[in-house]
């Protein structure tokens, strides 16, 4: 099946900026939508809840903006995540403003409803939903997701423990839709191997914690581009729900990393880590394993055009072959 306009018109490469809690920002957001990719954010990162109001209508004015000042080099689009968990008390509003201005994509996370991918296809917009498996990937179809983010083993946050290529393979025998894989994924390299396994674009979030415009401290910035894969870990204590957390954020927080007690799934607060004092994704840091290719810092714009020419040059490699 062909991709829907939305996720292949203006791409410069196959890629989403995976929406990133706390860090994501509407400056972020443009910037990666201006570069050639999709840019998204949580709408719990507008805080209070008429922020998100505010947040969407910057960026469609500068998006607008931007294309009108470049009719030859247009911006993607953006997405914006929604937590449809039972513990999301501003599901409601938040999706009233995504129907308000139109938000081309809407990412749906931990929970799938049937109401919420109605309001998006009442303005012509689409939904991507987050799964780790099989099970789950069926279930959103099901409720009428348009497409699927495989969040396979090595993903930032919370992730799966699949195989990225396992968990590609088995949706594609039933699914020709929009399928996006998410896990390790740091270069242009490696968008393009998403695609020869089955994958239509590669979801890229760990790498843009270091870039200028994230809302992230300096600690966590560095600490993208000083370790690697063998610097994460894989717990459940912080937020009820296995995730993947930089060593040296569990070790600042006065807990041993290698010794770390499981968590009660019933108290799972995704929004402050409620199982622990210290608090997921602001004391305790996501990572995916993919960092190991962050060299340096900078601006988005930047890591996107060295995506870009890292994407065009395998696929050079790869024919030439």
């Amino acid at each position: 099946m062909a991709l829907p306009p939305v996720l292949s018109e203006t791409l410069r490469i196959p890629v989403i900026g995976s929406p990133l809690f706390i860090i994501s920002n509407p400056d972020l957001v443009i910037a990666q939508c201006k570069a050639g990719i999709v840019g998204s954010f949580p709408a719990l990162n507008a805080r209070p809840e008429p922020v998100l109001d505010e947040w969407l209508q910057r960026i469609n004015d500068e998006l607008d903006r931007h294309n009108q000042e470049n009719p030859d080099n247009p911006a993607a689009p953006y997405a914006v995540n929604q937590i449809v968990h039972g513990s999301n008390a501003r599901l409601e509003y938040d999706m009233e403003m995504c129907v308000k201005h139109k938000a081309p994509i809407v990412i749906t996370s931990l929970g799938a409803k049937e109401w919420v991918n109605e309001a998006v296809h009442s303005y012509g917009g689409i939904t991507l939903h987050d799964i780790i498996n099989n099970r789950f990937a069926k279930k959103a179809v099901e409720k009428g997701a348009d497409g699927l983010i495989a969040v396979a083993s090595g993903a930032g946050g919370h992730a799966g423990t699949q195989s990225p290529f396992a968990l590609i393979q088995e949706i594609r025998e039933w699914f020709d839709g929009p399928l996006i894989l998410s896990g390790a994924i740091a270069t242009g390299d490696a968008v393009l191997a998403a695609q020869a396994m089955g994958a239509d674009l590669g979801y890229i979030g760990s790498a843009f914690i270091a870039t200028d415009e994230a809302n992230a401290e300096e600690g966590y910035k560095q600490a993208i581009v000083d370790c690697g894969a063998d610097d994460i870990i894989y717990s459940n204590l912080f937020t009820g729900v296995h995730g993947n957390y930089l060593r040296p954020s569990v070790v600042n927080a006065g807990l041993d990393p290698d010794n770390l007690p499981v968590s009660d799934p019933t108290k799972m607060d995704f929004g402050s880590g409620g199982n622990t004092d210290a608090k997921a994704w602001k004391d305790i840091w996501g990572s995916g394993q993919g960092i190991g290719a962050i060299k340096s810092r900078g601006s988005a714009g930047d890591y996107i055009a060295k995506l870009i020419s890292e994407y065009d040059a395998a696929k050079a490699r790869v024919l030439g072959s």
